[in-house]
């Protein structure tokens, strides 16, 4: 176990020494802090913005984080092919299932710090400008706290799908650039295949991925399209999630390294 922990801490190092990471974190930052003021001077009157309202408003930049997220699990694996480093990590007394679960864990550990990052950011930056009174987008006697950390836990979970998603292109093809291009295309293009292979149409749509995403869709316990139900839809999306993990452990481990 003391193995798999040291191959998590180097796989985490190999994230957060490149600067593109922090570039990541500074862009996310600036946007919060760009559109908080934005939103500052465009408030006034009666349309004043409270603290939680602002950090409502401020969710929409989360998929941005997505799309970091996207780039830095799709370059996981296909980079160590990209610069011939895969040689010299499997050379080492490590099975390639420790390998790539260390690679998995420390993509999700990436995740969870980079949605922490956008959550304090955006309260820290609302609280700074706006005032703390009651919010005028939540109902009365809810909390907006627990409504907005809902919102994003829904948001989380599609992050996660697509993460796992970029993953598995990261492990099949060897070109990192080829991966973070198809994960890019996937993740831009899945609205629209919604849009195409609706379940109202086709009775057999229902059990496609993008479909089944956004489980926000769900709240109040709203049923969504030809009968599709949460628990339904996370059945399905943890169906999806599996079969990429299998895949791209078949693929690592069958791949051959020698040439």
């Amino acid at each position: 176990m003391t193995d798999f922990f040291r191959l998590v801490q180097n796989e985490n190092m190999k994230i957060y020494r490149r600067l593109r990471t922090w570039i990541m974190f500074a862009i996310l930052l600036a946007l919060s802090i760009l559109f908080g003021v934005l939103f500052y001077l465009g408030s006034s009157g009666t349309m004043q913005l409270t603290a939680w309202d602002a950090v409502d408003q401020l969710s929409f930049l989360y998929y941005l984080a997505s799309i970091f997220a996207v780039v830095i699990a799709a370059d996981s694996v296909a980079s160590e092919f990209t610069w011939g480093t895969i040689k010299l990590l499997l050379i080492r007394p490590w099975t390639r299932t420790k390998v790539l679960a260390s690679k998995l864990l420390s993509v999700l550990l990436f995740t969870i710090a980079i949605s922490a990052v956008f959550l304090i950011s955006n309260i820290a930056i609302a609280f700074l400008l706006f005032p703390n009174e009651a919010s005028m987008l939540f109902p009365q006697g809810t909390s907006p706290f627990v409504s907005i950390m809902e919102s994003l836990m829904y948001s989380y979970i599609d992050l996660l799908v697509i993460v796992v998603f970029s993953f598995m292109l990261s492990t099949v093809f060897r070109s990192s650039g080829l991966a973070i291009g198809l994960s890019m295309f996937i993740l831009f293009a899945g609205n629209i295949f919604t849009m195409l292979f609706h379940p109202n149409r086709y009775e057999w749509a229902k059990y496609m991925l993008f479909v089944n995403m956004d489980l926000s869709k769900y709240q109040g316990g709203a049923v969504g399209p030809a009968g599709m139900t949460m628990g339904f839809s996370v059945a399905i999306l943890s169906a999806y999630v599996l079969l990429f993990l299998v895949i791209s452990w078949l693929v690592f481990k069958k791949r051959d390294v020698a040439a």
